[in-house]
């Protein structure tokens, strides 16, 4: 009776054995294809969140903001929102110290600013009529 006892725990061992060895790859397999599938899919963030990871701030003015990530190996976001036209100047200067001017530029002002490897961060702005103006950030990593 004791030696069919052992050979049922064989068996038992050489399935969990196998199930471990051969099921762990499968399971990485799904895993990567998800994380794939899912990679450089926008999604919606808090705009507070985006503007920090862009080293900067919303302005209190800002009206209709709307912000999205990416993210996968790189991360990448984009903030879009409207605010008077009269303070784009100034809070260019705040919220991107040291940026350029991006030429060629087919909008109204554009900016960019390089923190080295690590962030990249440029600011269109459009001129609407109404004393409006559209800016869109958009700022990745590498």
């Amino acid at each position: 009776m004791g030696e069919a006892k052992r050979k049922s725990r064989w068996w038992i061992r050489l399935a969990v054995g196998l199930t471990a060895v051969c099921g762990l790859p499968v399971a990485l397999m799904a895993w990567a294809a998800y994380s794939f599938s899912e990679a450089g899919r926008p999604q919606t963030v808090d705009c507070a969140d985006a503007m920090e990871f862009a080293r900067g701030r919303l302005p209190a003015a800002a009206e209709d903001a709307r912000c999205t990530g990416m993210h996968w190996q790189d991360s990448y976001v984009t903030v879009d929102f409207r605010m008077p036209r009269t303070g784009v100047a100034d809070w260019l200067d705040a919220t991107c110290p040291g940026a350029v001017p991006d030429t060629p530029c087919d909008e109204d002002l554009c900016r960019e600013i390089d923190y080295g490897q690590a962030l990249y961060v440029r600011v269109k702005v459009v001129y609407e009529d109404g004393g409006t103006a559209l800016v869109h950030l958009t700022s990745f990593d590498v």
